[in-house]
């Protein structure tokens, strides 16, 4: 079974149940934790994932939103007894902020971290037939896109990233099981994205499912709007509201 699971949910501005967008892979290869937007580690464990067996941490890019929770989660691997190596992947920009970050704090490296590159195109083998494939999103940070597929099959889920609409994303999300795509705001605005863009972006890709998340109801717009924006955008597929917690399961 391969699912990603939504362990944050919210814009960089988070709401009373909505955290900072982050998530994990619970597939093949995993559980491989996709960024770290603060109280990662028990956020993981209300997830029932064992953050002492993560398989390793992709970061899509260096806004704090996405990073702040590392050292704390890194710290208390530490203090829960992990002597595993833990590889990090992002891009050289994204790498070299995180790890002035870590030594600002001072996090003792009792856990082995190992840097690992992951710029756009690359493709990094997991289990099972399935890989994680990587694209640039148009961002005002170098930030990454992520595709989980597993290619005898043809499944896949894409994970946008923070991005506004982008050939990359949308080529990167071409025929897609799931598409998990940011919404922030409710109109156009540079980095980012609407439901309604969003929606025209799952529409353009012919993905079969489109999850919102980076996405709030109170900053972006009501629920029954956003869905509406999607439908306005030429998505006719199943649509929804991601929410802390949620199994996205690929089918």
């Amino acid at each position: 079974m391969a699912t990603m699971i939504l362990l944050g949910t919210g814009t960089g501005l988070p709401d009373v149940d909505r955290g900072n967008t982050h998530m994990v892979w619970d597939g093949p290869g995993g559980p491989l934790l996709i960024d770290a937007g603060g109280s990662t580690y028990e956020r993981l464990l209300r997830a029932g994932i064992d953050p002492q067996k993560l398989a390793g941490v992709v970061l899509t890019h260096s806004h704090c939103d996405h990073i702040n929770g590392l050292p704390g989660l890194v710290f208390s691997m530490r203090l829960g007894g992990r002597e595993d190596p833990l590889p990090i992947y992002g891009l050289d920009a994204t790498l070299a902020i995180v790890q002035a970050t870590m030594g600002a704090m001072q996090v003792e490296y009792h856990v082995p971290l190992e840097w690992q590159q992951l710029p756009p195109g690359s493709r990094l083998a997991l289990d099972e037939g399935w890989q994680l494939l990587t694209a640039p999103t148009k961002h005002s940070r170098p930030c990454l896109a992520l595709r989980f597929e597993q290619s005898a099959t043809g499944r896949a889920l894409v994970y946008s990233a923070d991005t506004e609409p982008s050939p990359e994303v949308q080529e990167l999300a071409n025929g897609a099981t799931v598409l998990i795509h940011e919404a922030t705001t409710a109109e156009p605005f540079e980095g980012h994205s609407s439901p309604k863009q969003a929606g025209a972006v799952a529409a353009a890709a012919g993905v079969e499912r489109l999850v919102l998340v980076h996405y709030s109801p109170r900053w972006t717009m009501a629920e029954e709007q956003a869905l509406a924006a999607i439908r306005a955008g030429g998505f006719l597929g199943q649509a929804e509201i991601g929410r802390d917690g949620q199994r996205i399961e690929v089918r």
